[in-house]
């Protein structure tokens, strides 16, 4: 044998601020949120809440390796941390000062994983590790719910799945709830087209994608996943609309869409019965609207400040319990985000949540009108699903959807705002103040 002599290997602070730990890091992550149902139920919440700290341990060490890259007031937007000081100043009034901290903990360490992803990786990135990650969990869903449905005829139980896939629905998959997999679902069909049209994958894996979300879909049967749908493809033509528009005409564009959302919402309202019987969703609206409505005097005790931080509902504390004890239900949550906010932190942490997204949002749509790559469409489509689907639940407040909503205002924040500025004066030549490779050749990147 040869005497060869083994390579060293890197250092520690080397390896954390590598593309190739970054890229793994992402895949992790990104995989531990999404399967956060699964995860519980099949290993438990102590092992799910160790992967947890574990990543914030690793992300926290990405961020020190990576500490010459970014500057501190770039890290992520003012809203975000506004939101998080509110909402943890509420342990000074909760009824429960132990759930307040857990729930307190949980929203800030998801958090803190969407801020480290959407700092080591670009959107482009985001985008593939994001599409591979959902492809692999919708399948699985689908796989688990035919084996349950279909081969075996018996309901997996431990994971929420009752096997009705041969009655067309509604599915759950492993995400516990058929609006938790619509949801999801929603959020990749929207990836995989942005994968498409940047031509990130092969034409067959890109077909294969939106033919499995779009089976995935239907077969959750929940009416959100139709208005989900329907919100995101008329924002999709709005902004191809004001992309393909010469650029001074785009303010007008821009005023026009944004009064007819407003007249679209105002009809919307006036319209609501006929919608929902369309819809056939009579008996969840209702469902809601009883628990709008004995949510709304709790409100009122405490409007300012609200209840206390908690994130989803703990079945003892009050006011959840008085609640649920009225309607005779078991809700974990109010079934609207922005009223669950209001209830948990009241009208200032409602204000500080709405704008956190709204910010995002226009941060996000203006830079997809500007930047000819379609890459950047991504986040203000995904950010549409995100306050609409807040209407009808509370999924942003919490798991993947809380995620998705810091990853999308940091990755809006890092291209439009006053932090733009800040890191211009201190590096004018700062790598990410240049244009991107998308840009200049209108694709926003290639395969891999």
């Amino acid at each position: 044998m040869s005497g060869a002599v083994p390579l060293p290997l890197p250092g520690l602070p080397a390896l954390l601020a590598s593309a190739s730990f970054a890229r793994a890091y992402t895949f992790t992550t990104l995989a531990t949120v999404f399967s956060a149902f699964a995860i519980q139920r099949v290993a438990g919440e102590v092992t799910f809440l160790t992967i947890i700290a574990g990543l914030c341990v690793l992300g926290v060490g990405m961020l020190i390796a990576r500490r010459a890259e970014y500057s501190l007031v770039r890290l992520a937007p003012t809203t975000v941390l506004m939101f998080l000081i509110w909402t943890l100043v509420t342990l000074a009034w909760t009824t429960d000062r132990a759930h307040t901290v857990s729930g307190w903990l949980s929203l800030a360490a998801t958090a803190l994983l969407a801020v480290v992803v959407a700092l080591v990786r670009d959107t482009l990135q985001t985008v593939r590790a994001l599409g591979d990650v959902l492809r692999w969990l919708l399948s699985i869903s689908l796989g688990l719910e035919i084996l349950s449905g279909i081969l075996l005829d018996i309901p997996f139980g431990f994971l929420g799945i009752q096997g009705r896939i041969a009655e067309l629905g509604p599915i759950q998959g492993i995400f516990g709830t058929r609006n938790l997999l619509g949801f999801a679902t929603v959020i990749a069909l929207i990836t995989f087209l942005i994968e498409y049209r940047t031509l990130s994958v092969r034409t067959g894996v890109a077909v294969f994608s939106v033919v499995l979300g779009g089976v995935t879909a239907v077969l959750t049967d929940s009416p959100t996943v139709f208005v989900l749908a329907v919100a995101v493809g008329v924002a999709a033509a709005a902004l191809a609309v004001v992309r393909s528009a010469r650029p001074e005409r785009r303010s007008v564009l821009q005023w026009t869409i944004g009064a007819l959302v407003v007249a679209g919402v105002g009809i919307g309202y006036l319209l609501r019965n006929r919608i929902i019987d369309v819809l056939g969703a009579g008996t969840d609206f209702s469902l809601r609207t009883d628990l709008w409505r004995t949510l709304f005097p709790f409100v009122r005790f405490r409007p300012v400040e609200g209840w206390g931080w908690y994130g989803p509902w703990t079945a003892t504390d009050y006011p959840f319990i008085a609640i649920n004890l009225s309607l005779g239900e078991s809700h974990a949550s109010a079934l609207n985000a922005y009223l669950d906010v209001l209830v948990q932190a009241g009208w200032v942490g409602l204000l500080l949540f709405l704008a956190l997204a709204l910010i995002a949002l226009v941060r996000a749509w203006l830079v997809a009108s500007e930047r000819r790559s379609v890459v950047h469409a991504w986040t203000p489509l995904v950010l549409i699903a995100l306050l609409v689907d807040s209407l009808f639940e509370s999924f942003t407040l919490s798991g993947f959807g809380w995620f998705m909503l810091v990853l999308c205002a940091v990755r809006a924040g890092q291209s439009r705002s006053w932090r733009e500025r800040v890191g211009a004066m201190d590096d004018p030549s700062a790598p990410e103040l240049l244009p991107l490779p998308g840009d200049a050749q209108g694709l926003g990147g290639g395969r891999g």
